[in-house]
């Protein structure tokens, strides 16, 4: 039922979008906030701690629903198990977050590598006018958190290179979301082989 793939959609969507406006938020909140030295989790122990937290578990919580509605059309057991770790990853990141040391690091990895991967997947898989976006803003994703993990930012400091992990995946997610809510179908009928 291809409703299916449009409640996907919105909850995607909305959750992306969301998230954006109050990360923004938290950032305007927090007195002397670097967008380049200072990571996007600092938000999460900051004084707008309350409202990073809030938003990014609410991210999680709306994309592992819309995972689940995306797996009941696609039946794609790979790339909605990509989208459902990134969705919990997100939740992960809300519920512990930096001052839980390792364990916030390994739920951060998983939105990061998760959402990267699955947009290229998606890129991969489906023969949509999203195809090679997905693809480049996923390989984008990935190849800066391989250079935050390498502690080579380019110039834009910690918190610029994880700028640049989160906002092609959620750029992704908003275009992904789009495509959901006014493609006919992505299933069957376009998947390549």
């Amino acid at each position: 039922m291809k409703n299916n793939l449009k409640i996907a959609g919105l909850l995607i969507g909305l959750g992306a979008l969301y998230f954006i406006v109050a990360m923004m938020l938290s950032e305007a909140l927090y007195p002397g906030y670097s967008i380049s030295n200072n990571y996007i989790s600092d938000l999460g122990v900051g004084p707008s701690a309350w409202l990073f937290n809030s938003s990014i578990d609410l991210l999680g919580v709306l994309i592992t629903i819309g995972s689940y509605f995306l797996y009941l059309e696609l039946r794609d057991k790979i790339f909605t198990a990509l989208v459902f770790i990134a969705g919990a990853g997100a939740m992960g990141v809300g519920m512990f977050n930096e001052s839980f040391g390792v364990i916030h690091i390994l739920v951060s990895a998983a939105v990061f590598v998760a959402g990267s991967i699955a947009a290229i997947y998606f890129g991969i898989k489906w023969n949509t006018p999203l195809r090679y976006p997905s693809i480049v803003l996923g390989v984008i994703s990935l190849s800066a958190t391989a250079l935050l993990e390498s502690g080579v930012y380019m110039g834009l400091g910690p918190g610029g290179m994880e700028r640049m992990i989160v906002y092609p995946t959620l750029l992704w997610a908003i275009l992904f979301s789009g495509s959901l809510l006014t493609l006919k179908t992505i299933g069957n009928s376009r998947h390549k082989n």
